[in-house]
């Protein structure tokens, strides 16, 4: 069970730095080509979103590393179960079904992780 949520937490952790850290550093119009729901939300929000991907990485791997308070790893993997259902919501609003595949992936393996993490 470590081994398979360390495997997890290792994909969610690269896939969410990646994408939390160039919302947090990269300009509204660097984003657009890559996220075009970037234009119709202010981009506080946007930088807001990014920490709350980065910082939810140092959830997933940081408890269970150093055995300080491991449940909060369930709770960063039920994090990013929420801000997918919310991400899949606004593509869903926006009309952009088809960009919705990356969404439920992300959501069944943050599902997973959440469910490995009580391994501890």
């Amino acid at each position: 069970m470590e081994i398979g949520y360390w495997i997890v937490a290792a994909l969610l952790g690269a896939f969410f730095l990646y994408a939390g850290g160039k919302k947090v550093i990269q300009s509204q119009e660097q984003l657009a080509p890559m996220m075009a729901w970037v234009d119709t939300i202010p981009m506080w929000l946007v930088r807001c979103i990014g920490a709350v991907e980065v910082l939810g990485v140092l959830g997933l791997i940081l408890p269970p590393l150093t055995g300080i308070a491991p449940a909060l790893a369930v709770v960063a993997a039920i994090g990013f179960v929420v801000l997918q259902v919310l991400a899949t919501t606004l593509h869903l609003y926006r009309g952009e079904v088809r960009e919705t595949g990356l969404n439920v992936t992300l959501i069944a393996v943050a599902a997973v992780a959440a469910w490995l993490a009580t391994a501890w």
